[in-house]
């Protein structure tokens, strides 16, 4: 449309400076929704831990996508367990601001991410999915993923229980 700012987007490995809006987004779902069983919002100090779990090559990696510059999204692989035999596995997640959802960022993201892991020794992702969620659950088999099961129950937040499903991912 004539007239209209355009829109730039850029996907890159996550860094320190995006750390307090990386939380802002997180925080969001930890207030306003059981898609993460946290239920205490983060401060910017709080979430380091997490952030410095990540790596730039390797198996744990943050990448962030920008809008304008501004960090719109996140997607990690993480250690899924941490006894050694599970070292080849890794948990992914997804996190966008909502304002971004609907415009392809995940597709985006989760493609990246995966490109990224592809060539170092991961075997197999894992995802858990807080029910209800069928945007997550339709993302995550788009990309392969496939139902491993449900547990009933699992967590409480928002004064219910809520069941994850787990899928897996070959690499």
């Amino acid at each position: 449309m004539p007239g209209s700012p355009e829109v730039r987007t850029e996907i890159r490995t996550a860094a320190a400076a995006d750390l307090p809006e990386l939380t802002r987004i997180y925080n969001h779902y930890v207030r306003h929704t059981a898609i993460t069983f946290d239920t205490e919002v983060f401060t910017v100090d709080g979430r380091r831990a997490w952030f410095d779990q990540f790596s730039p090559q390797g198996r744990h990696q943050l990448l962030t996508l920008t809008v304008n510059g501004v960090p719109a999204g996140y997607a990690s692989s993480s250690r899924f367990r941490t006894k050694t035999a599970y070292d080849t596995s890794v948990e992914t997640s997804i996190y966008l601001d909502p304002e971004q959802r609907g415009a392809g960022h995940g597709l985006r993201l989760y493609a990246a991410l995966f490109e990224r892991i592809s060539d170092v020794q991961v075997h197999r992702c894992f995802a858990g999915v807080a029910l209800p969620n069928e945007p997550s659950l339709a993302l995550h088999r788009a990309f392969g993923f496939k139902d491993v099961g449900t547990m009933r129950e699992a967590g409480y937040k928002h004064g219910q229980f809520h069941d994850v499903h787990w899928l897996q991912r070959d690499m």
